[in-house]
């Protein structure tokens, strides 16, 4: 038992050394999160789309076909009947145009062009009288015609020089048939073919047409470079009205982004379009008052119920504001 204590004893003094020692850690290094590449900010306001170039027509209205292009939306881009388009350009099937076809687009020449072009390239038949001496209006009258015996005196009278015959010399000096007139010159015969006004792509009678609203309803979308028109918000089968008085251009649903579509035609410069209807009351060739109900609002389509109106002067989306009464 001695032993043991001495033992215990003895090692007791190392283990309460051992016990005050800290004990050492493996050193820790914090090292920092890898930063986030900062987020692009967000845009608040929607892209606008570019604008669609207008279709050009060249100097003697004829426009060369592109892709996505239909009868219906060219005759709509330049205010044009789709069955014009068909008759001037001898179509046989108007959904059957391709790439790159040139159409004429604007009314030929009138045929008072044609005609004035035919009469100047007829030379015709100058029917002024010869002169000469082998023409009967300066033959001589007298003895020199007739069988007379020879003698001094009728040697002597026939040298000499004739007298005169009333009107049988004026013929040469003043022709009895008025001489052909000169071909008429190009400056000339241009006011006959086409109007001054018609010409210079103005029309009087678009500042006489009298307008109202379409509908009634919020404008939920206004005219801007990439919209050709205006929206109205309204309800299923609300009434849509003629904004003015004309005649019906179209009346279907054949051309794509539409839907059901009225166009009216109110001068030789001035249509209206009215898109998206649920159902349509009036056909083409109709005349329609200004005010009339030509349709009903719907959702075709589109995704939402409105309608999509639209003034085009010459062919050119203008905006519909300028037109329409403040309200």
């Amino acid at each position: 038992m001695i032993n043991i204590r001495v033992v215990f004893l003895a090692i007791l003094p190392l283990l309460v050394a051992s016990c005050g020692i800290a004990p050492r850690s493996a050193p820790v290094v914090e090292r920092p999160a890898p930063a986030k590449p900062p987020e692009p900010p967000k845009s608040a306001v929607a892209p606008v789309p570019a604008p669609v170039p207008p279709k050009q027509v060249d100097s003697r209205g004829f426009y060369t076909v592109k892709r996505g292009d239909t009868l219906l939306q060219i005759a709509l881009e330049f205010g044009q009947n789709y069955r014009d388009l068909v008759a001037w350009n001898d179509l046989a099937n108007p959904n059957d145009i391709k790439v790159d076809q040139v159409l004429r687009v604007l009314p030929p020449e009138g045929g008072s062009a044609s005609q004035t072009g035919s009469v100047a390239a007829n030379p015709g038949v100058d029917a002024r009288p010869l002169g000469g001496a082998n023409s009967s209006a300066t033959q001589k009258a007298g003895p020199r015609g007739e069988k007379r015996p020879y003698s001094e005196g009728t040697l002597a009278e026939m040298q000499k020089p004739d007298a005169p015959v009333p009107g049988a010399n004026q013929v040469a000096s003043v022709p009895s048939v008025p001489s052909k007139p000169e071909p008429p010159k190009i400056s000339d015969a241009r006011p006959a073919e086409k109007p001054p006004e018609v010409a210079n792509g103005a029309n009087p009678d678009d500042d006489a047409v009298s307008w109202v609203w379409p509908a009634e309803g919020k404008v939920i979308t206004s005219f801007s470079a990439g919209k050709k028109g205006i929206d109205i918000a309204g309800k299923l089968g609300q009434p849509v009205y003629a904004a003015g008085a004309g005649k019906v251009l179209y009346a279907g649903s054949g051309i794509r982004g539409y839907g059901n579509l009225v166009i009216l035609k109110h001068t030789n410069n001035l249509l209206s379009a009215y898109a998206h209807n649920k159902t349509i009351f009036v056909k083409e060739d109709q005349t329609v008052n200004k005010g009339q109900k030509i349709a009903e609002m719907g959702n075709s389509d589109s995704d939402a119920v409105k309608l999509h109106f639209e003034i085009r002067q010459q062919g050119k989306p203008v905006d519909p504001s300028k037109f329409l009464p403040t309200r």
